[in-house]
């Protein structure tokens, strides 16, 4: 019977089954036994091995793979036709053996059986067509129940892996053929030292030559000296005391010492100098202090001038001034934190201006110096400076004898008996301090917390109650009058009440009058007092403006009086409208923002000021738009990552397009653009770094301190520029830095608004309404104090005439004060919301539309 081509194709497939059945089980043993010898090889086990060994063990090896060959081949057969044909059955599930039947043949020549003969065959040709060959079925799995083949491929891959590809062979073949030779050599020895720095230096480690050399390090540094190789007996070291070497293992040893002055390093083994180093010390001088100028009062205010300097050669870590009493040098100093300009700066200078007039010590000579200290706890002092620390003036009789008596305190502080015959006697002349009742406790409860408590601190206790009522005692007035205008002012409103609800009642309307008479009374009290504690704090250094308080008392005279014309004319509306830009203008008067007369240089200083402010929203506006090219380079980032990842779907890709024609936008392209925007940004960020140190600088010259806030937003910055260097998202650091900065500038704004009186920074003075925030930036306050004091309206126009609302007879309306300040409050949020960059971009351009109109 002539077999078809399919048939024959899957006969041979069917018998090349059978051999692998056959042949995959029967060499499985030998094949186990090579796989050991492969792993021993490897491993390099036969380099450590005598030739001796290495002889039987490879004959062990030949012995096992001969014997394995032997017992799996030795049942093996040449698979038959027969064979063939029963396993393409078995596997196609074929009953009655169809391939046997198409080459039987019929036992009679009956035309009918031979008939029936030939349908049992075609019967069997249809059953032929499905034949399947099937996978071969080894059955190793039964034969190695506990998997070791897998455990031995495991090894073997280690073992490869731990040889390296270019080795491997090697290792073969020297396995393969045994050396009587003697060993090699031990590896030679290798001597690695490298000295640490002290961690305040900030200085790198220094490597020292494997040859040997000269090396200068800081003093305090660490020795550290490796050596690998060395059998036998450890290593020794000569040079400073304690460097020895310690085991490892495997040959290997370590030394370390602190070295403190300079020596001779060397290493010696088995009697030979392996290497030697000459090791030089560089001393870490201490820190040097001192300052600029001589220490002197304020020009304006009671707070000390301090110009200081300071330097080290590894940086300064701290600076403070120290005052100590000239007649007590033996007690406790008084002791000052200076703000340095950067962590730890190598050389540094500032300005200082502490304010001690409430201190005890005030009036009396002090001696001052300064204390600088590095990172290795040296300190450098400067020379001593002899002063008296300025001191608050009092006007009051008792006032003036309490801070005597305090003072005496501070000279001599066991002469309690003095103190307390002086606080007998004020008490006992209660006429002299108005019979106030607050005084007189705080005189009687001084005296006996001096006769009762002995400790050491009831006497700084006794001090700080004599100031207290001191300052009540001297302040009173103004209290008082702003007690009574409060009052005023209630019962007026009140009464206005009354007059509305009530509105043809000629009475109310004559109280309505005789409330705003008490008010213009109380008004003028009140600004007498005002005038007279202004006169006091700023007797030293401004002098006292009467036609100031007489510009004033007209402005609000004007204010009264039209309160009584509206009053009058039964016009209760405008009379409350008029009676709430009164009570603003008196709010803004009481918090000093009327802009009072100023000497050359503290105009200059303020416009200094001013121009550091307009600085720092800069660098808000500049980093606000890095965060926003920050923000447009990861949105590209990403879209080119999306296009990347859709080129690569299958479904996407063109298997016959050019590669040239696969995208119009070579994505190599992009990313060089990329990085070359992200290098452009680096520089950006560190330029503006580098002008916020210059600024730091500029306002510890001006005002002799340094915002902390500063000082997070350039660490913040370093944070952002780091991150740009080295590719990495730094828009996180740089919405920091800006809340740093905004935070900065109010600091600055607070700062100055103390060293430079009302007005500093904010147009209007808002520091005490509002702490947290509302603060300009610009450099707006001076010019729109004298807009405000003038008549002008908030964009500094024309003047307008003290009476009237009309603008030379013109229909326009000019804005009255209180809607001058509400103009300006409204200035001053939508800049406080125009430099958080972190608000929605459509929100930003809103603002800067309504700024611009300004």
């Amino acid at each position: 019977m002539n077999d078809s081509p399919a048939l024959r194709r899957k006969r041979a497939l069917a018998r090349a089954a059978l051999w692998w059945e056959a042949v995959w089980p029967a060499a499985w043993p030998a094949l186990g036994v090579a796989g050991l010898f492969l792993i021993f090889a490897l491993l390099g086990l036969p380099s450590v091995m005598p030739g001796w060994l290495h002889v039987l063990v490879l004959l062990g090896f030949g012995l096992g793979l001969g014997f394995a060959l032997w017992r799996g081949f030795r049942h093996f057969g040449r698979p038959g036709l027969s064979a063939v044909d029963r396993r393409l059955e078995r596997a196609s599930g074929l009953a009655h053996r169809p391939l046997a039947a198409l080459a039987d043949q019929p036992a009679t020549k009956d035309p009918a059986g031979q008939a029936l003969w030939a349908a049992h065959q075609a019967r069997m040709r249809r059953m032929i067509a499905r034949l399947r060959v099937g996978r071969p079925r080894p059955g190793l799995a039964a034969r190695d129940r506990r998997a070791l083949r897998g455990g031995l491929l495991v090894a073997l891959a280690a073992a490869l892996v731990m040889a390296g590809p270019e080795d491997a062979p090697g290792l073969v073949r020297r396995a393969l053929t045994p050396s009587f030779h003697v060993a090699p050599p031990p590896a030679p020895l290798r001597t690695e030292a490298w000295v640490t720095p002290p961690g305040y230096t900030g200085a790198p480690p220094i490597f020292l030559a494997a040859e040997g050399g000269a090396a200068t390090v800081p003093a305090g540094s660490r020795l550290q000296i490796a050596v690998s190789g060395a059998l036998g007996r450890a290593p020794e070291a000569t040079g400073p005391a304690g460097l020895a070497f310690q085991p490892l293992g495997g040959g290997s040893f370590t030394a370390q010492a602190v070295l403190d002055s300079g020596a001779r390093i060397a290493i010696q083994h088995d009697g030979r100098e392996l290497v030697a180093w000459n090791l030089a010390v560089q001393a870490d001088a201490p820190p040097v202090a001192g300052f600029t100028e001589p220490p002197a009062r304020a020009q304006r205010g009671l707070a000390i001038r301090l110009p200081w300097r300071a330097e080290d050669d590894w940086g300064v870590i701290s600076l403070r001034a120290e005052f100590r009493l000239a007649a007590r040098l033996d007690a406790a100093p008084v002791t000052l934190d200076m703000t340095l300009p950067s962590a730890a700066p190598k050389q540094a200078r500032g300005l200082a201006q502490p304010d001690l007039s409430a201190h005890p010590w005030a009036g009396l000579p002090v001696r001052l110096r300064l204390v600088a200290r590095d990172g290795a706890e040296q300190e450098g002092v400067s020379e001593e400076v002899e002063l008296t620390l300025p001191e608050r003036s009092f006007n009051h009789p008792v006032a003036r004898a309490m801070i005597e008596v305090r003072k005496a305190l501070s000279l001599a502080p066991q002469a309690r008996l003095p103190a307390m015959r002086d606080l007998e006697q004020l008490a006992n002349a209660p006429e002299a301090f108005e019979n106030d009742s607050s005084t007189l406790l705080a005189l009687r409860t001084a005296r006996g917390q001096l006769q009762r408590d002995r400790r050491p601190e009831a006497v700084a206790e006794v001090q700080d109650l004599l100031w207290e009522a001191a300052l009540a005692l001297e302040e009173g007035r103004d209290s008082r009058t702003a007690r009574a205008l409060a009052e005023a002012q209630r019962q007026l409103r009140e009464a206005l009440n009354e007059a509305e609800r009530n509105p043809q009642d000629e009475q109310q309307r004559s109280e309505v009058e005789r409330r705003i008479e008490q008010l213009r009374e109380a008004i003028r009290r009140h600004l007498e007092a005002l005038a007279e504690r202004l006169q006091r704090e700023n007797a030293e250094a401004l002098p006292y403006d009467p036609q100031q308080r007489m510009l004033d008392q007209r402005d609000m005279d004007r204010r009264t009086r039209r309160m009584e014309d509206a009053a009058r004319e039964n016009r209760m509306q405008d009379a409350r409208r008029e009676l709430a830009e009164l009570e603003e203008m008196l709010r803004a008067l009481q918090e000093g923002r009327v802009a009072r007369g100023e000497s050359p240089e503290r105009q200059r200083q303020r416009e200094r000021g001013q121009q550091q402010m307009g600085a720092v929203q800069d660098m808000i506006r500049r980093q606000g738009e890095m965060v926003d090219e920050g923000q447009r380079r990861s949105e590209q980032q990403e879209q080119r990552e999306q296009q990347r990842r859709r080129q690569q779907q299958p479904w996407n890709q063109r298997p016959f397009q050019p590669p040239s024609q696969q995208g119009q936008e070579d994505p190599s392209q992009g990313e060089r653009e990329a990085e070359q925007s992200r290098q452009a940004e680096t520089r950006r960020q560190r330029a503006l770094r580098r002008a916020l140190g210059e600024l730091m600088q500029q306002q510890g010259d001006l005002t002799g301190e340094i915002p902390e806030a500063l000082g997070r937003a350039d660490q913040s910055m370093r944070e952002a520029q780091d991150a740009l260097r080295e590719g990495r998202d730094a828009r996180e650091s740089q919405q920091e830095a800006i809340r740093n900065l905004q935070e900065g500038g109010r600091q600055m704004a607070q700062q100055m608004q103390r060293q430079f009186g009302q007005g500093q920074g904010q147009g209007e003075g808002e520091a005490e309404d509002d702490p947290g925030g509302d603060m300009e930036m610009g450099g707006e306050g001076q010019e729109g104090e004298q807009q405000l004091g003038q008549g002008r309206d908030p964009l500094g126009r024309r003047p307008r005439e003290s009476t009237g609302n009309a603008d030379n007879g013109s229909d326009t309306r000019v804005p009255e004060e209180a809607e001058l300040l509400r103009t300006r409050r409204l200035q001053e949020e939508l800049r406080r919301r125009g430099a958080e960059r972190e608000r929605p971009a459509e929100e930003l351009e809103y603002i800067d539309r309504l700024l611009r109109r300004f």
